[in-house]
């Protein structure tokens, strides 16, 4: 969906290519953590803050890079929707469709949750994620159309649903 390489998912890639573990691991610290509560992430996502930045867009920051260091698996296409349903199999689609609806519906506040909860299943399925549009999704979780819930529905219930995400070499 989006061509925009954001400075700081290419940092964090970087981190994997890199084979910085110790830094993953300071990332890694924050998960189920406030934003911003790690203090050892901050020397990792503090230098990528926007100068005028919102409380809300530095949660993500925040977000994304304890769910990367999680899972730093790459792709280059594809949204949360595309991935999920690259991940679906014949006898879990059901509870699997329950928990993108609840992900779907979430306030911003509760996405945390619901994507530690998404990642940690995708990485069990060896499902790669798109960083890159998962962070410009975050950015626009909360605008009136919902349009990233519509794209990610799309990809997951639509017709031309991705089989398996494109891996990042």
């Amino acid at each position: 969906m989006t061509e925009n390489k954001h400075p700081f998912i290419e940092y964090l890639n970087s981190l994997v290519q890199q084979d910085r573990r110790g830094a993953l691991a300071e990332l890694r610290r924050g998960l189920g953590q406030p934003p911003g509560a790690c203090a050892s992430m901050y020397r990792y996502i503090v230098p990528f803050l926007p100068e005028k930045c919102s409380r809300r867009s530095e949660a993500i920051y925040y977000l994304i890079g304890a769910l990367f260091a999680s899972h730093p698996d790459n792709a280059t296409a594809g949204n949360m929707g595309a991935h999920l349903a690259a991940a679906r199999s014949e006898n879990g689609g059901e509870a699997l469709e329950r928990r993108f609806t609840c992900l779907l519906a979430s306030h911003i506040d509760d996405l945390p949750d619901y994507l530690r909860q998404t990642i940690g299943f995708l990485k069990s399925k060896n499902v790669p994620v798109n960083w890159q549009q998962l962070f410009w999704d975050l950015q626009q979780w909360d605008n009136e159309e919902r349009s990233v819930q519509k794209h990610w529905a799309n990809a997951f219930w639509g017709r031309q649903v991705e089989k398996t995400p494109e891996k990042e070499s």
